[in-house]
């Protein structure tokens, strides 16, 4: 999957209120894979922001009895912080109110698809859900509900402008069937299939600016409309690039990139694989390339929403459990074909017996065995053992196993693999038994010194390649264990037996202190 450019961003979320931590499984899902093209020596830009101009925002702001500025100027602050809590590694952060990039890109892009005929005006009457910013039509309804929200929709009749989205049919459809638009995993893929093979109808793309309150960006020509949320918040993509002027950042990142990736949740999967791409199509813009759809993170089987007042704050997890702790979550135990429930008690478990208990001790051990029984320098190995060889041919095949699972955007199965060198590496101590060998040593036996030496230098080269492994998703934690060890993470993962002896490993550390069953709250 080696490139020489890589592209990615998330979806922008609403800021009616602060993120929760359905929106941090996405930051963290986003920031791995921008991380790991790093690592591999790609050109790499990975974009975030937020959604300033949905009518929630509004009416957010009116329950709150501030103004829409001020709400979401104040709340789009919240998701910026995110980069210190959750160690996020965006390059660039758009919101679509007041960003000259976005609003000039935006005009663009309407104008664009205006000039190619797509453009129209006409009278709607339709069932509208505000809190999913999308028309529904009467089937598609849970007992005349909202499918996502459980909310009954409202009745919108008014003027728009709308977009010919049925001219598009075909061609959307052979992107999709084709593989040239590819949308992760399959069964989302199957989904936006069978939802463009019951033909496509044409979409509203304005509001009128009465009902937006005057908040929005204007329709070009027409100041009594502004454009319909999704088609503003879309074209968030390429306007943070540069679209407006078509610059260097939007040549080198969209125009000339063979890798154009949107990271979304699988509640607005038709606007990114259907709408999208034919909003592009008409403009005469390049598509993306990749659609990577995730799930949803539950609480007691209910998806986690602001609207529904189940909410859990990611930045409260990370103040009471670590950054590490939160993202190895999110990444492990996030599956890619349903929704995961997240509890407190359940990310305890998995931090205690993954990383407290499995990587913390496997370099508690090693750093303390270094230090007591080589006065802390790694030694000149000695002969290979037959753990020496498991090692190896772990560690040498992790770097395939990795990278054919981010290319299926599988952050369990990357995660699972690179645990099996961690629970090799720990099976090696206890097989090797590093303490008698030392005393054997000790009483003269030079053959269990080198066999000493050889233990050492394995677990060493074992946990630089685990930090390397490990900083697309733990960068924090892969810094520290590279830190204790003595030596600096670069691009790339190291070869096995490349570990030069004599760097000198610091004092241990522990860097995932086990937390007890009592302390297990928020």
């Amino acid at each position: 999957m080696t490139t020489n450019r890589y592209y990615i961003t998330t979806a922008i979320p609403y800021v009616n209120a602060r993120p929760h931590i359905g929106f941090a499984l996405e930051a963290v899902q986003t920031d791995a894979l921008a991380r790991y093209h790093r690592l591999l020596g790609d050109d790499t830009r990975f974009l975030t922001g937020t959604d300033d101009n949905a009518l929630k925002n509004v009416q957010a702001a009116e329950a709150e009895g501030v103004s829409t500025r001020e709400l979401v100027d104040r709340n789009a602050e919240y998701f910026r912080a995110l980069r210190g809590p959750l160690n996020l590694s965006f390059d660039d952060f758009i919101r679509t109110s007041g960003d000259p990039r976005h609003i000039a890109g935006v005009q663009k892009l309407w104008s664009a698809v205006d000039a190619s005929g797509d453009v129209y005006r006409r009278y709607y009457e339709g069932l509208y859900c505000v809190r999913c910013e999308q028309f529904y039509a009467p089937e598609e309804l849970v007992n005349g509900l909202c499918p996502e929200h459980l909310i009954p929709p409202e009745r919108v009749a008014e003027e728009n402008y709308f977009f010919r989205l049925s001219r598009y049919q075909d061609q959307v459809l052979e992107l999709l069937e084709s593989g040239r638009l590819r949308v992760v995993p399959e069964h989302r893929r199957n989904e936006v299939l069978s939802f463009v093979r019951r033909g496509l109808e044409d979409f509203s793309i304005s509001r009128t600016a009465a009902r937006a309150r005057g908040w929005g960006i204007p329709v070009p020509g027409d100041p009594d409309q502004v454009m319909y949320v999704w088609f503003d918040a879309l074209g968030n993509y390429i306007t943070a690039l540069g679209y407006a002027d078509e610059g260097e950042l939007y040549q080198r990142y969209w125009v000339e990139n063979p890798n154009r990736v949107h990271v979304i949740g699988k509640g607005i999967l038709r606007f990114h694989a259907v709408y999208w791409p034919a909003m592009l199509l008409s403009a005469g813009v390049p598509l993306p390339t990749t659609i990577y759809v995730h799930e949803y993170l539950t609480v007691e089987g209910q998806k986690i929403s602001k609207s529904l007042g189940n909410v859990i704050d990611p930045v409260a997890i990370v103040s009471r459990f670590g950054t590490d702790a939160l993202r190895y979550w999110l990444l492990r135990e996030a599956p890619r074909t349903e929704d995961a429930d997240f509890t407190v008690e359940r990310l305890v478990e998995r931090y205690n017996t993954d990383l407290a208990n499995d990587l913390g001790n496997l370099l508690n051990r090693t750093v303390s065995m270094i230090n007591r029984y080589r006065e802390g320098v790694v030694p000149e190995p000695g002969p290979a053992t037959e753990g020496t060889a498991d090692l190896q041919r772990i560690a040498s095949g992790l770097p395939a196993r990795v990278d054919t699972a981010l290319d299926a955007f599988d952050f369990r199965a990357a995660l699972a693999a690179t645990w099996e060198l961690v629970t090799r590496a720990n099976r090696y101590v206890e097989e090797s038994a590093p303490w008698v060998l030392a005393r054997q040593e000790k009483g003269g036996d030079e053959a269990s010194g080198r066999s000493l030496d050889r233990v050492l230098y394995d677990l060493a080269s074992a946990l630089r390649t685990l930090a390397h492994a490990l900083a697309p998703f733990l960068p924090g934690s892969a810094e520290r264990i590279a830190s204790q060890l003595g030596i600096g993470l670069g691009e790339g993962m190291p070869e096995w037996g490349s570990l030069e002896p004599g760097s000198r490993v610091t004092k241990p550390e522990p860097i995932f202190p086990r937390v007890e069953a009592a302390e297990a709250t928020v």
